[in-house]
């Protein structure tokens, strides 16, 4: 109620959480600075940690998670989340495709903790970091690593909003044409997987000559084996390579997974 005693209508209440992650994606909601005082206008943020000491109880109207699940007790904090949310969005390679710590699937855990901790029994950790949908339904999913913010922003303002988020389902290639960038593959003979990457980044590392390393996961009705193959043969690229660029934060995300065990056989 405001000083004219009028009851002003309860902003829908938003949630964020963290699982196994570097943060980074939680930091890009942060970047958006003059974006966020418009955005407050219509939702209130709930329960987010990592900027405010804020703990509203839920349900919630809308849940952001960042990160993988990584442990027994994710497990347990995922139900909950989706529980208490009416809709629940990912955000980020971690939470969409299981992250960087993912490359741990296509080994053995042991073998990790035994080159990295020094005491290795202390750690209690799952043999897989996995996407959130593999655990519970997911109402959308937000790819990047690091998300974009202006497409976090329009996800957020169309669930409100109640419309479909218009967020590109375009390929890197896309950007690079936007922006006039010569192809790194056809000028230089240098491996990238933007033809198969989903939209979102600008085309950052082709307009500094770069390949693309897939950091958006793979667009819609992606075909990196075909790709990889084509590198094969018009640009002689070795199988451990392939391997390597396949195998990076969206490395357990369908297709890149199924092409990246291609080259073990």
């Amino acid at each position: 109620m405001n000083k004219l005693g009028i009851v002003k209508p309860e902003l829908p209440k938003l949630a964020v959480w963290k699982f196994a992650s570097c943060d980074g994606c939680q930091l890009s909601l942060l970047d958006c600075e003059d974006e966020l005082l418009p955005l407050a206008e219509i939702i209130q943020i709930s329960n987010f940690p990592e900027a405010s000491k804020v703990d509203i109880q839920g349900p919630y109207d809308i849940s952001l998670v960042e990160g993988s699940v990584s442990t027994k007790r994710d497990l347990e904090r995922i139900q909950m989340v989706r529980k208490q949310s009416k809709v629940l969005i990912t955000i980020g390679a971690c939470a969409t495709a299981g992250g960087i710590q993912a490359l741990r699937n296509f080994s053995k855990l042991d073998a990790f903790m035994e080159a990295v901790y020094a005491s290795p029994e202390y750690i209690d950790s799952l043999e897989t970091s996995t996407a959130i949908s593999h655990h519970v339904h997911v109402d959308y999913e937000l790819q990047g690593c690091p998300i974009n913010k202006h497409q976090l922003i329009e996800v957020l303002t169309s669930f409100i909003r109640g419309k479909r988020p218009a967020v590109s389902s375009s390929s890197v290639c896309n950007e690079c044409k936007r922006k006039g960038n010569i192809c790194v593959t056809v000028a230089y003979g240098i491996p990238c997987l933007g033809p198969v990457t989903h939209a979102g980044c600008g085309a950052l590392c082709p307009s500094y000559r770069r390949g693309c390393y897939g950091c958006y996961g793979p667009k819609e009705t992606a075909n990196p084996l075909a790709l990889t193959r084509w590198w094969e043969k018009e640009l002689n690229t070795e199988t451990q390579e392939i391997k390597h660029l396949l195998r990076n934060f969206n490395c357990a995300k369908e297709p890149f997974k199924e092409a990246s065990e291609h080259y073990e056989q």
